[in-house]
């Protein structure tokens, strides 16, 4: 029998501590993908959803990158989604460029989707308006957020998997735990787990450089650029757009 072993919390802090002294993140990855991307004869809106994407895939390949370096292995498994239930803000660049993604899906798996977020916001309608109503200048937001146990619009209630994982926002995707998942399931917020949300300003900032080049050039674009840059909401708000624009299209 093999007995895993987790990192204890000072382990985590000196591994992390290392990280900030000795790792340096590589531009170069990240401003290859805008150079390749503004350099093809791509249409627009092609450009700007493979950025989205390769841009997302870069996130992921820098963060495997200092695991790698700080020797660690993420102990998140599928179907824990202790974090899928912390509030998720993204512009309405990323949420459009999420929804051209999910009508780019198969009709099937679009379909369950949307139906799910119907069932959903049936559910948890009343409680989204008020939890996204809280004071997010308030110290306790998060906490009072998480307290509420409102799923994210995205977890499948029957497997308890995002349905729309390879295009999970940032703060998704940038939350680790190396430690005891233990540690998730008995507190909302762990001081064991870990987030790379600061490679959000590598990925924003590829994706400001494609659009701002395609807005100079005179490009119409699936966003409207700048302003879309800059409107944020929670996700929660978003996907519901996403449903009221897929009914209206009926």
């Amino acid at each position: 029998m093999i007995i895993q072993s987790y990192l204890s919390y000072p382990e985590i802090l000196k591994k992390c501590e290392l990280l900030n002294e000795q790792y340096e993140i590589n531009q170069h990855y990240f401003d290859h993908i805008v150079e390749d991307l503004l350099s093809s004869d791509r249409p627009t809106n092609e450009v700007i959803m493979a950025g989205f994407h390769r841009l997302l895939e870069q996130v992921n390949e820098e963060m495997a990158n200092m695991e790698d370096f700080m020797d660690v292995k993420a102990s998140c498994f599928m179907g824990c989604a202790f974090c899928c239930y912390f509030p998720i803000i993204i512009t309405q660049a990323e949420s459009s460029m999420m929804k051209r993604a999910i009508d780019q899906w198969p009709k099937e798996r679009k379909e369950k989707l949307m139906k799910h977020l119907e069932q959903y916001y049936a559910t948890y309608g009343e409680e989204v308006e008020r939890i996204t109503a809280l004071d997010q200048e308030d110290p306790a937001f998060k906490k009072k957020y998480i307290a509420s146990q409102v799923p994210c619009p995205m977890l499948d209630p029957e497997t308890n998997l995002c349905m729309a994982y390879e295009i999970r926002p940032i703060p998704c995707r940038t939350y680790v735990n190396y430690s005891d998942p233990k540690v998730c399931a008995n507190n909302h917020m762990p001081k064991e787990t870990l987030s790379f949300e600061f490679l959000y300003e590598f990925y924003m900032g590829g994706l400001n450089e494609i659009m701002q080049e395609l807005y100079e050039n005179g490009e119409d674009m699936l966003v409207d650029y700048p302003s879309d840059m800059w409107q944020y909401d929670f996700l929660a708000n978003w996907a519901k757009d996403w449903l009221r624009e897929e009914e209206s299209s009926v």
